[in-house]
């Protein structure tokens, strides 16, 4: 790199000096059909001269650099973008690039590095979403192909081939659940549902989803308290039964026998609030951070065992979030859980 410097310092000072020595004879050849030269005069236009030529060569030299630059950029803009068509999202492209940095190139290399980072991380969602989905489908599979082949022992007692029996059908209804949530969260997020809002009676739709729920609550003996404001709602009823079967099945899984789940509707001008509220085992505030995730469970083991797969919330927030309402909890372990709904009126 010096002696590169040094040699461009050297072809610049003959070139000055080769166009000093041309200026001055060309204002002696000129200048003598005028007048007598004065070498004065002489001087001056070749001073002239020599500083308009330099200042051309110079000004062509450095051009040549900076579209050569250019031209090194656009190839590190080419293969990167070439290497994200091609899969390969770890990718950076220096934002202050030699004397790139103060033009429009700054820019695009800002543009090309987020571009790479939210490909990246959707791909580390894909993956990890399709080991999920791998994981959940393969433990109900698992366990109704090895049941399955047990009972092929005709030496099996009358009472271990009805538990084998009903341990195939419960992998097998959870197997079709996950499989149920899978289609709706993937219609829902490619926005094919059609969303057709129309005007229903909220608090006895909230009534019904209890009724549905109604063998499990009392299996478990737990207490309902409900307080249900009769009122009228505009929305899509198909969806947001889901939201309230998800959350009171969730409420009445986890809640102790003998313990209170209470329901509490709700309203005022601009908005509905729907609050669900169990004194079951909490959730820490770590898990609550995470709850709405695909496929997040807080207690995996125990989730398995009662027949949970991590969807349900996801399809709650997603459906709470498509009628532009919010979905909060509050939750501690051990003292209970409490989901709080807000949907706002939409126009008629």
């Amino acid at each position: 790199m010096i002696f590169s410097g040094f040699a461009r310092g050297l072809a610049t000072g003959i070139i000055s000096l080769f166009f000093l020595v041309v200026g001055y004879w060309l204002a002696v050849l000129i200048l003598s059909d005028i007048d007598r030269p004065t070498p004065l005069r002489a001087y001056i236009v070749s001073i002239l001269f020599g500083f308009a030529g330099t200042v051309l060569i110079v000004h062509w030299v450095f051009q040549e650099r900076l579209n050569h630059r250019q031209m090194d950029y656009i190839n590190i803009v080419t293969n990167a973008l070439n290497k994200i068509a091609q899969g390969d999202f770890d990718v950076v492209i220096p934002t202050t690039y030699s004397n790139l940095q103060r033009n429009d190139f700054h820019g695009i290399s800002e543009s090309v590095n987020k571009m790479a980072e939210g490909l990246s991380s959707m791909e580390r969602l894909r993956q990890e979403f399709i080991s999920n989905v791998s994981h959940e489908i393969q433990s109900p599979l698992t366990s109704i192909s090895g049941f399955a082949a047990l009972l092929k022992n005709e030496a099996l007692s009358a009472e271990l081939r009805r538990h084998y029996v009903e341990v195939i059908e419960t992998e097998s209804r959870r197997l079709s659940k996950l499989s149920d949530n899978l289609l709706k969260l993937s219609a829902l997020e490619s926005e094919h549902v059609s969303f057709a809002p129309h005007e229903f009676r909220l608090d006895k739709q909230i009534e019904s989803a209890i009724l549905m729920l109604e063998p499990q609550w009392l299996e478990k003996g737990i207490n309902l308290d409900l307080s249900l404001h009769k009122l009228m709602f505009m929305g899509d009823e198909g969806l947001l039964s889901q939201v309230w079967v998800n959350l009171l099945h969730n409420a009445v899984k986890f809640t102790p026998e003998a313990g209170n789940i209470s329901v509490t509707l709700t309203e005022n001008e601009n908005a509905v609030r729907c609050t669900i509220a169990d004194n079951g085992i909490g959730i820490s505030e770590t898990d609550q951070i995470h709850l709405f995730e695909r496929f997040y469970k807080v207690d995996k083991s125990r989730e398995r065992s009662l027949g949970g797969n991590g969807l349900g919330l996801s399809l709650v927030k997603k459906i709470v979030t498509m009628h532009k309402g919010q979905i909060r909890l509050k939750s501690a372990l051990g003292k209970g859980t409490e989901f709080i709904i807000s949907l706002p009126r939409l126009d008629g």
